[in-house]
């Protein structure tokens, strides 16, 4: 037995030494000069509470994580319901299935960088070309407003996200018991009731994972925001990543920065535990 334990950390041990050395030790580092005046270079003084009562003062940092939150609500929902739709469309008996899981899944393979300035393209010069065909001037110079901006993002989102979170979908809906879904139908349950009834509560553990990492994955958005608005106009449209990069890296005040990013860490976490601790109490009630 103590051979079987000595094996099993010493095999963990690499692992958890990364943990450390990337996650845990830099984010006790962090929180440290989130106390100080750091300059990124050398800490000077400690200063306490300063930095964050700054931060809940900052206006442009507030705005920043409300319009990170709108969005990460709108693009939670979205991406969870295209990513079960297609997976119910894919899991259904026709020939292409295999095809289309491809299809679908392949949006998560490009950069978020390149993302952004493919969709950047389109919302700007083939949404303009269209507006101009059919004169609907809506269409023209999206992206230029904080609304088209928002959808813009959040349509970028959905489409690289979905087929991912159809994957997870999938593994959950083909081990579904057929036996089960067959004694339903014979009962005379209709595709909705079945869906409702069965389908939906016995995937139920597959909505904790998918909305946890979409959930993650919205909120600390960077690199789609960067090149698909890059936080305009005037910064209404910039996610909270991106302003805490903008005080570290363009106003170099890197212990501010700092506490702006604990702040995020905290709320991001409160966030991701209680919906965790709320799907999981779900599905044991189911």
């Amino acid at each position: 037995m103590r051979t079987r334990d000595l094996a099993y950390w010493l095999f963990l041990a690499p692992v958890l030494f990364a943990l450390a050395v990337v996650i845990i030790l830099p984010l006790i580092i962090g929180v440290y000069y989130s106390f100080t005046d750091w300059n990124g270079i050398k800490v000077g003084s400690f200063i306490g509470l300063e930095n964050y009562i700054d931060a809940f003062k900052d206006k442009e940092f507030l705005a920043s994580l409300w319009f990170t939150v709108k969005f990460s609500v709108i693009s939670i929902i979205l991406t969870n319901a295209i990513g079960l739709g297609l997976a119910l469309i894919v899991t259904t008996k026709i020939k292409s299935s295999k095809f289309l899981r491809t299809i679908f899944f392949m949006p998560n393979l490009i950069g978020g960088l390149i993302l952004g300035f493919i969709w950047q393209f389109i919302f700007i010069k083939v949404f303009a070309g269209i507006g101009d065909i059919l004169g609907i001037e809506s269409l023209k110079g999206w992206l230029s407003t904080t609304e088209t901006g928002f959808w813009g993002l959040v349509i970028l989102m959905s489409w690289q996200m979905a087929g991912y979170i159809m994957i997870i979908y999938i593994s959950y809906l083909e081990g579904l018991p057929s036996e089960l879904l067959e004694a339903s139908e014979i009962d005379g349950a209709g595709p909705f009731q079945r869906f409702r009834y069965i389908i939906f509560p016995l995937v139920a553990p597959a909505f904790t994972v998918s909305m946890f990492l979409t959930l993650s994955n919205s909120f600390k958005l960077y690199d789609q925001n960067l090149s698909l608005t890059n936080g305009g106009p005037y910064n209404s449209t910039q996610m909270v990543a991106m302003e805490i990069f903008k005080t570290a890296f363009g106003e170099r005040d890197m212990a501010y920065a700092q506490a702006k990013a604990v702040v995020f860490f905290i709320i991001v976490a409160v966030i991701s535990l209680t919906q965790v601790y709320i799907n999981k109490k779900k599905e044991v009630e189911m």
